[in-house]
């Protein structure tokens, strides 16, 4: 009787080890200032990665326009960023749907500056499906000109009236 048992805690192990795996990555800056950033891990699920991949990362000002909505949603997840020390680097595992949005999210408000806009990008991708930001965020990677993708993005997401 004692085999079943093992073969049940072998099987959910397997198929979570099958699933792509992903990095939150936060340090502190000079000041007060961090940079966070989201690394894709070589797993089972994704063959053709075979050492971490950088997948994007916001730092500065156009992080702490949007840190609020970070922090709530790492607070679900009992990830705190208050408490990372000066010097040292924080790296927690986070799930992919996550990790896809805030992905999107940071290349999507690297490059912005206008304060309006960017809370609309931000509450647009937020509010996206799973798919729809994976998609997103394929053709940013994978494109040739990502930044037209990007671009495309924002003037979907951003009210002309507002």
């Amino acid at each position: 009787m004692a085999t079943p048992r093992a073969q049940l805690v072998v099987l959910p192990r397997q198929a979570a080890s099958a699933l792509p795996h992903y990095e939150l990555r936060a340090k502190r800056q000079q000041g007060a200032d961090m940079a966070l950033e989201i690394w894709q891990l070589p797993a089972i699920a994704t063959p053709h990665i075979k050492q971490p991949t950088y997948v994007a990362g916001l730092h500065g000002r156009n992080l702490s326009l949007v840190e609020h909505r970070l922090l709530r949603r790492l607070k679900a997840l009992r990830i705190n960023l208050h408490d990372l020390p000066a010097i040292d680097a924080l790296r927690v595992p986070i799930d992919e749907e996550l990790a896809i949005n805030l992905g999107l999210l940071f290349r999507s408000l690297a490059p912005m500056r206008n304060r309006n806009h960017m809370a609309a990008v931000a509450a647009g991708i937020e509010a996206m499906t799973k798919e729809e930001a994976g998609y997103w965020l394929g053709m940013a990677m994978h494109r040739k000109y990502p930044r037209r993708v990007l671009m495309a993005l924002r003037f979907l997401l951003i009210d002309p009236n507002a």
